[in-house]
């Protein structure tokens, strides 16, 4: 009877599993589409690389990987990892480009900010070389994963800090606030996970349920893009409008009455 029931668990766990991954694979897919079909990847240039390089990693790279190398070769563990910070450097790139848009009408706070993220990048990057210097045996082990995990905290920080500026700014640009929100649930899941291992010391119960939260955080920050995308079409015109005088945008609002 034990045995049956455990038998049972673990054939629940891989179908949710399953449906968890396909599900991220299609979310992955149909934004990509959706920024094709309406042509706003001329407008989102950093946030369509970004679901592209996305969907070529983790949906179509990954998964060949896995088919003909299997989940326990050390060649598919090394090209996860590594995968795993080039995704990070990417989302920490496709933060850069949303103070960018935040800051599109204020010069020298954009300077100060872009000179803010250089440094810390440089020291993240500085930290864990630091770690490595220790062992450096472990370059593809180690120093990777330190380095992914601390980019990913790194990025929750600056995310939060990213968001409370476009509070405190009044920014009218509401899609640039879902996008924003949307990535901060991806975040979330890794700072989650990550506290999880550590607190667990990497047992069997958080290797067990880490896939399961990245994967709903990851699928949450797609469903939260795609609204973004299929539903906010003015988002563009509205840091224009703000900056008509007052009686060009009562002009523009009996217009568009």
């Amino acid at each position: 009877m034990a045995d049956r029931n455990g038998s049972a668990l673990l054939m629940g766990n891989e179908l949710v599993t399953y449906v968890l991954q396909y599900g991220v694979y299609a979310a992955e897919a149909a934004l990509f589409v959706l920024l094709l079909r309406r042509g706003r990847w001329k407008r989102l240039v950093g946030l369509f690389l970004y679901v592209t390089f996305l969907f070529a990693v983790d949906g179509l790279a990954r998964p060949q990987f896995l088919y003909y190398f299997g989940g326990g070769s050390r060649l598919f563990a090394y090209f996860y990892w590594l995968t795993d910070v080039l995704l990070a450097l990417g989302a920490f790139l496709l933060i850069g480009a949303f103070f960018r848009r935040a800051c599109a009408q204020e010069g020298k706070m954009w300077g100060f900010v872009r000179l803010l993220l250089v440094s810390i990048f440089t020291l993240v990057l500085a930290v864990s070389a630091l770690s490595l210097s220790r062992n450096y045996k472990h370059l593809f082990t180690l120093f990777i994963f330190e380095f992914s995990q601390n980019l990913y905290f790194t990025c929750l920080v600056l995310n939060t800090l990213l968001y409370i500026l476009i509070q405190q700014t009044q920014n009218v640009d509401n899609e640039l606030g879902l996008l924003v929100c949307g990535i901060g649930i991806q975040f979330a899941g890794e700072g989650a996970c990550l506290a999880l291992y550590h607190l667990t010391g990497g047992d069997h119960f958080a290797r067990s349920i880490t896939p399961f939260i990245a994967a709903a955080c990851t699928l949450g920050m797609l469903a939260v893009w795609f609204y973004a995308v299929a539903k906010m079409p003015q988002a563009a015109t509205a840091p224009a409008r703000a900056r008509m005088a007052p009686g060009m945008s009562a002009v523009a609002a009996d217009v568009e009455a």
